[in-house]
């Protein structure tokens, strides 16, 4: 191993190859624990209406992009399906890097995320390897301009056909709130995120910009709210024809984008009498691309110092 040789790893949730691998994928999730056969099911049912999710194919695209950016190597580890974080170290260990740059593809830092997955990684170091983990880029300019460029064009296109300014909901993936209330910066970050993308829209106001919580989880216990439903209700109460969701806590397509959003929300806003429109994921966006191979080369000389 050379310690002076450097690697670049992304982290990220994963996702099953096929409905029939969610028993599996789910035992990941819950760290072993038992998952009932309903939420299996229910599971099962949303990655057979969207097909195989494009996640794994889109990060490794992701990684292929920063690497030729920053012509350094760039690995990609999942915490809940393949490639797993573990065998990603083992082939940096083995190409002969000494240190990791990782980067979790989860803007936002929470500790139901980013701290799970630099668990993942830190059990996987061996004793001689060194490791910076960049915990949190929710405010990263270019980030923000991905976002920002993924929203103007599907805004101006929602507000021309609705003849009016149409309003945006951002949105995020929910966590318990127990989880908020122990200290943890996520719900600040999602929302940080939100308002520097709608400054960035010319025309959007600022009471057409709402924040809502998606994909609460089907455990028991409070979570993170308001739901997406309660606030397209809310437009609907204050006279609205439709509604952008822009989600701003996810980095490309999977099953929270295109179920929960492309069909769950979809329908639900469809009923009430909605017009509906989604932003296009950042999945290989120039810009966000950038921003990836940006926030590595800020952290390149922190990175090779830094002992795990």
């Amino acid at each position: 191993m050379t310690q002076n040789q450097l690697a670049v790893l992304l982290l990220a949730h994963g996702s099953p190859d096929s409905p029939d691998d969610v028993p599996e994928f789910m035992k990941y999730i819950t760290g072993g624990r038992p998952v009932s056969d309903a939420v299996i099911e229910e599971v099962r049912h949303r990655y057979s209406l969207i097909g195989k999710s494009p996640l794994t194919e889109i990060t490794l695209a992701q990684a292929e992009g920063m690497q030729r950016e920053l012509g350094l190597p760039v690995y990609v580890g999942m915490r809940n399906w393949k490639p797993f974080v573990g065998s990603a170290v083992r082939e940096i260990m083995d190409s002969g890097a000494g240190h990791i740059l990782a980067i979790c593809l989860a803007p936002q830092n929470s500790s139901t995320s980013v701290g799970l997955y630099k668990r993942a990684l830190m059990a996987e170091l061996q004793p001689e390897a060194s490791v910076h983990f960049i915990e949190e880029w929710h405010d990263h300019p270019l980030l923000v301009q991905a976002f920002a460029e993924r929203l103007e064009p599907v805004w101006r296109k929602a507000s021309t056909e609705l003849g009016s300014p149409a309003p945006v909901i951002f949105t995020a993936h929910s966590v318990p709130t127990r989880t908020i209330q122990a200290g943890d910066p996520y719900e600040r970050q999602t929302k940080e995120t939100a308002h520097l993308v709608g400054q960035r829209i010319q025309g959007l106001p600022a009471e057409l910009r709402h924040f809502a919580f998606q994909s609460q989880g089907m455990s028991g216990g409070p979570w993170l709210g308001p739901t997406v439903e309660s606030v397209i209700l809310h437009l609907k109460k204050e006279g609205h024809r439709g509604v952008v969701i822009a989600p701003i806590g996810f980095v490309c397509d999977h099953v929270e984008v295109l179920y929960d959003v492309d069909i769950g929300f979809r329908q639900f806003a469809t009923e009430e009498g909605l017009k509906f429109w989604r932003t296009e994921s950042l999945n290989t966006s120039s810009t966000f691309i950038s921003a990836l191979a940006d926030l590595a080369s800020r952290n390149l000389a922190v990175s090779s110092g830094q002992k795990a």
